[in-house]
């Protein structure tokens, strides 16, 4: 009887089983090449998307903050008791008459809430920073740096959650503004400090803009909509909302508007070399955070 079993009479195998080949040096460079190229389609994807969602929550957030201030404006101008007051606007060839209510005597069908720009900001944006300073190499100097990568990671991401955590402990129990900004700022030049002395100039720039853009994200998310939530649920549900909570949702939404001018100048950054690759880089970065709070206050009064 005939036997063809494979370890006797391999010569009846038609095709010889597959091989393991050898990577060449040209198929290494292939796909290194796709690798690099599919990186760079990614990073463009969400620096994109990144840019443009900042933009409508930006947009947004001074857009309120314009519009709370004109209603500040009518509070002070005399009207007979109950009349309402608008703030008009035109654009876009209509004309649109705008009312603010603290409590709704109706509530309406549709309430329109402005949440994604910030989440989809800040998704994109630690996704982007995460491609390009953890898995890419800008963080650390290779050659020099005082620190291994591993332990750069995790100083950045001990960083982004010490600044939020830091940041809403400290403003749940601080009552002065004045106080508030002092503290804030002496923790800003400390960790602008830290972040220069152990990553390279771009990273440390974009790391406090990243610690920046979490505290900005975490409000809307973790204190702003919250805040709303229960307003709401409390008119659905007949009862007087606290309006205690609105008013410390606002001063959250307050502090964005000053967050985010720095924010902007971190994200422009990596284009002057004269800032982030200066001995005192650190210093100037600083500097540059509080000339993006002054001229917040200007543009709130505008």
């Amino acid at each position: 009887m005939l036997d063809v079993g494979c370890s006797s009479h391999p010569e009846f195998f038609l095709d010889p089983p597959p091989q393991p080949r050898t990577l060449l040096p040209s198929d290494n460079q292939t796909v290194s090449a796709m690798n690099a190229e599919f990186q760079q389609w990614l990073e463009i994807a969400l620096r994109w998307a990144h840019v443009f969602a900042g933009i409508m929550w930006v947009g947004a957030t001074f857009f309120f903050t314009w519009l709370d201030g004109r209603f500040e404006e009518l509070a002070k101008e005399p009207a007979p008791p109950g009349e309402k007051k608008f703030v008009w606007m035109v654009h876009s060839g209509g004309f649109y008459a705008v009312e603010k209510q603290k409590v709704p005597q109706l509530m309406p069908g549709t309430l329109h809430w402005f949440k994604w720009e910030a989440g989809i900001t800040w998704i994109t944006g630690i996704l982007l920073f995460g491609l390009l300073f953890y898995h890419g190499g800008y963080l650390i100097n290779f050659e020099d740096a005082p620190i291994t990568k591993g332990a750069a990671i995790g100083l950045s991401v001990g960083l982004l959650l010490a600044g939020w955590v830091v940041y809403d402990l400290f403003w749940k129990f601080c009552k002065s503004d004045a106080l508030g900004v002092a503290v804030c700022y002496a923790f800003v030049v400390l960790t602008s400090w830290i972040c220069c002395k152990y990553f390279t100039g771009r990273a440390a720039y974009m790391q406090l803009g990243a610690m920046f853009g979490t505290i900005m994200a975490a409000n809307v998310w973790m204190r702003i909509l919250p805040a709303q939530r229960r307003m709401v649920a409390a008119l659905k549900a007949g009862q007087q909302p606290n309006l205690e909570e609105g008013a410390r949702a606002k001063t959250r939404s307050k502090h964005n508007t000053f967050i985010v001018l720095p924010v902007v100048f971190t994200m422009i950054s990596n284009h002057y070399s004269g800032t982030y690759g200066s001995r005192y880089n650190w210093i100037i970065l600083s500097a540059l955070v509080l000339v993006g709070w002054i001229s917040a206050k200007l543009i709130r009064r505008a």
